[in-house]
């Protein structure tokens, strides 16, 4: 009896065990047939409705549907976003890839193809043209050193802002540049040092953390066939990427800045508004003058590369063209350091507008109170209580205090006529300014 109730609940198990097998797979075939049916639909939209609708989703769902856009799109794609959710992508693909802390690249049928590597055996077996190294340990580091006999630098120790130990060419010919790229974010803006060494027809990059701009500069080669041809393309188009993303952050200076002088130029500003301003003033001038820096060291990098001869002539041009880029960006960063300047001090302005109309209203009520103080004086002499000795006091005090409050009135509205007089003749003189010969 024990042994068939057994084997009648082992049929049970097994039932229900095979139930489940197949929700789990109607599950995973309804689960690609909806992705398969989002991407397509993906596809049929122009780049700019699916940036919308990227960024007005939550970043949970924001993941999903980037993995389904692809790769030609969203070099794109990511020119059209806000700079938060720029980063927020950029940011995610390192977390969804923790152990891709080096990626190597070569080319494969004209395009920059990225290589898999899982041990020191498959570094040692590429033959890349490309490798990228965001916060290396130790041992990746010896690993590229022993096999490929490169002096890399360690990303802990790359502000030395010394010309000489920036750019210089090493013993074994090793080119070594040390460069600042920008990172812009909504909450921080700051310059991340990046290391970068030529050497025997391969690049070698080091940072600390991932950059926009290596993802922009991976997608294109990616993407188009003939985009680059060897390791100094790479170098060339990074910088080249640098100052177009400069060029995107001084946009958002522009279009934050024009909010800002919005609330300057109100008719009335208060104390708090401008306090708030002022920290979004400074928190401009702050990209701005990191974003100038930023392409001035671009300039002297492209700069030193000219000068050493390490360029084709094409690649003479590209650095030519990055060049009048630059010079353009120039121009924009000083007129944003005057449009700065001239929205803090009408900031200032303001404040000190704010400041002395405090004061007139304490003048005011200084003025209206100086008969008072001198009637309260005599009023608290003993010549006013012998004057008043035949009076009562429950008539004299009385008396005294509504002809206080009368002289106060009286006062009061002199000083308002006054104003008001002064304020008339500003109006005729605006109105009919006097005819200079």
């Amino acid at each position: 009896m024990l042994d068939t109730d057994h084997e009648v609940m082992q049929k049970h198990l097994w039932q229900v065990h095979r139930l489940l097998q197949k929700h789990r797979l109607i599950e995973t075939l309804a689960h690609k047939q909806h992705l398969a049916e989002l991407k397509a639909r993906l596809e049929e939209l122009d780049l700019s409705a699916v940036a919308g609708i990227v960024e007005a989703l939550s970043r949970e769902d924001r993941e999903i549907v980037w993995q389904l856009v692809s790769d030609e799109r969203k070099e794109e794609m990511l020119r059209l976003m806000p700079r938060d959710v720029r980063s927020d992508l950029v940011a995610d693909e390192k977390l969804q890839n923790p152990g891709m802390n080096m990626r190597v690249f070569d080319l494969f049928e004209g395009r920059l193809r990225q290589i898999p590597i899982e041990g020191r055996e498959d570094l040692a077996h590429a033959q890349p043209i490309w490798i990228d190294l965001v916060a290396p340990d130790d041992e990746q580091i010896a690993w590229a050193r022993e096999i490929f006999e490169v002096d890399l630098p360690n990303p802990k120790s790359l502000t030395d802002l010394e010309t000489s130990a920036r750019f210089y060419v090493g013993d074994g010919d090793e080119v070594h540049l040390h460069s600042d790229f920008l990172l812009d974010r909504e909450d921080e803006s700051r310059n991340v040092a990046v290391a970068f060494v030529l050497h025997k027809g391969m690049l070698f990059s080091v940072r600390s953390e991932e950059l926009p701009v290596f993802r922009l500069q991976r997608l294109r080669a990616r993407a188009k066939t003939g985009y680059v041809s060897e390791a100094r393309d790479v170098l060339l188009d990074l910088y080249a990427a640098d100052v177009e993303y400069s060029a995107n952050a001084l946009e958002d200076v522009y279009s934050d800045l024009g909010e800002v002088g919005k609330q300057v130029l109100k008719s009335r500003i208060t104390d708090e508004e401008a306090a708030e301003i002022l920290t979004a003033i400074a928190e401009e001038e702050d990209i701005n003058g990191r974003i100038r820096r930023n392409v001035l060291d671009t300039r002297r990098a492209l700069s030193f590369l000219m000068r050493a001869k390490f360029l084709t002539d094409a690649q003479h041009e590209n650095v030519r063209e990055i060049l009048r880029d630059i010079e353009s960006l120039d121009g924009h960063t000083a007129f944003l350091f005057n449009k700065i300047n001239f929205l803090m001090d009408a900031t200032d302005s303001s404040i000190n507008i704010n400041q002395n109309k405090d004061i007139k209203r304490l003048t005011i009520i200084s003025v209206v109170f100086m008969p008072l103080n001198l009637l309260a004086g005599i009023g608290g002499m003993s010549e006013y209580s012998a004057m008043t000795e035949h009076v009562p006091r429950s008539l004299s005090y009385p008396a005294f205090i509504l002809g206080m409050i009368f002289v106060g009135w009286l006062t009061f509205l002199g000083l308002r006529r006054t104003e008001r007089r002064k304020a008339r003749r500003g109006q005729q003189r605006m109105a009919h300014p006097p005819l200079r010969m």
